[in-house]
């Protein structure tokens, strides 16, 4: 195996055709360089340098030995940059989960603004649900995670980004669409069949459902289950109940369903960005950094 120091003494050599200015050029007194090349030939079993008492020549071995040493320091220092580059946040790849409902605003001008600022990073984008976020965060399978998560998890860092209120999404159908356009009480809907959210899909975000019922003075009946928002929706719109979802989720999430804002609503739905408690990542706290300027809705 060759050592970057060792190509780096060769190639002076080969560039000067003199130990002497070879050393000079290096920093260093001639003895220790023509001992080193001496045992890297010796290592090698190769004949590099021609050596006479009034001229070095490379011999033809060392004529391709020049070209390959070349392209080891080259990559030696290209490795340096890509480091220097990657520890400052300007290069590398950076796995962001995401919540359905998310997709949308400070979520989408975040997304924008980091690839901006950072063009060579490799930015992937997956749609998982909170529980699995969890999981992939701590097997470091994602970065960042964006999703509906108030409890603290060990080993990693919960900062609440986005509070947003609940609306009631209704069939097109549903009598009260064509009774009001304005704010209803949650109540009235207290014997609807209910289209509802799996716990296991995100537990948090579960709890704060029945949690906002229950405050409305009933529990829902949960008449259909769904694993996503989005499949939440799209069961509301062929009619099969209601269901309560983020305000956000109305304009990130195409479905025909319609909404009605709820009276006196106390309780809000809490977005959160989700990271490793570790903090050694650059790529992470750049785009915290640039999330953090997006201010909560």
């Amino acid at each position: 195996m060759i050592e970057v120091r060792e190509a780096r003494y060769f190639l002076a050599v080969a560039q000067t055709l003199h130990f002497g200015r070879a050393a000079e050029l290096l920093g260093m007194s001639q003895p220790p360089l023509s001992q080193a090349i001496l045992q890297l030939e010796r290592r090698l079993g190769a004949l590099l340098l021609d050596r006479t008492h009034r001229k070095v020549v490379l011999t033809e071995t060392g004529r391709v030995f020049e070209g390959e040493c070349r392209n080891l320091v080259a990559a030696a220092k290209r490795a340096h940059e890509v480091a220097v580059q990657a520890e400052a946040g300007l290069m590398g790849t950076l796995r962001i989960g995401v919540v359905t409902s998310a997709l949308g605003e400070p979520l989408l001008s975040t997304i924008g603004t980091f690839r901006r600022m950072r063009p060579q990073v490799d930015l992937q984008v997956v749609e998982v649900d909170t529980r699995v976020a969890r999981e992939r965060l701590l097997q470091r399978d994602i970065d960042v995670a964006v999703v509906r998560l108030s409890t603290p998890v060990p080993h990693l860092r919960t900062q609440v980004w986005r509070r947003d209120c609940f609306v009631i999404a209704l069939p097109g159908d549903h009598p009260v669409v064509a009774e009001t356009t304005g704010p209803v009480d949650l109540a009235r809907f207290a014997e609807e069949p209910w289209v509802w959210l799996t716990r296991d899909t995100s537990p948090d975000y579960y709890d704060q459902l029945m949690a906002t019922c229950r405050g409305a003075g009933f529990s829902p009946a949960a008449r259909h289950l769904a694993n996503s928002i989005t499949t939440q929706l799209a069961m509301v719109a062929c009619g099969l109940g209601v269901t309560l979802v983020p305000n956000v989720a109305t304009r990130s999430i195409p479905a025909p369903a319609t909404y009605r804002p709820l009276t006196n609503q106390a309780d809000l739905v809490e977005l959160s960005i989700v990271t490793r408690d570790s903090p050694h990542e650059p790529l992470v706290r750049e785009f915290l950094r640039i999330a953090s300027a997006y201010p909560q809705g």
